[in-house]
């Protein structure tokens, strides 16, 4: 049962992945696309979760840390840049 739970959230994380980049490409502000970045990449790192589950190597959990401690490192970066404070 547990299962066909996770296989039905990596199945929804997938479509919402694909939606994103269609709203990545498709949106013409910059901050939009921005924000279509930041949702791939906490998607990204849920599918790395999902595959750390199924793996059964914990060392993928490092490897998604590390990557969202980075992609909010680049969104905070943009920001400022947006601001024109940078």
């Amino acid at each position: 049962m547990a299962n066909i739970i996770l296989q039905i959230a990596g199945g929804i994380m997938l479509l919402s992945l694909v939606l994103s980049l269609y709203r990545f490409f498709s949106s013409g502000t910059l901050v939009n696309r921005v924000i279509a970045f930041d949702t791939m990449t906490i998607i990204s790192i849920s599918l790395i979760a999902m595959i750390t589950h199924y793996s059964g190597r914990t060392i993928y959990i490092d490897v998604a840390l590390i990557y969202g401690l980075l992609s909010f490192l680049g969104v905070v970066v943009v920001a400022r840049y947006l601001e024109k404070s940078l």
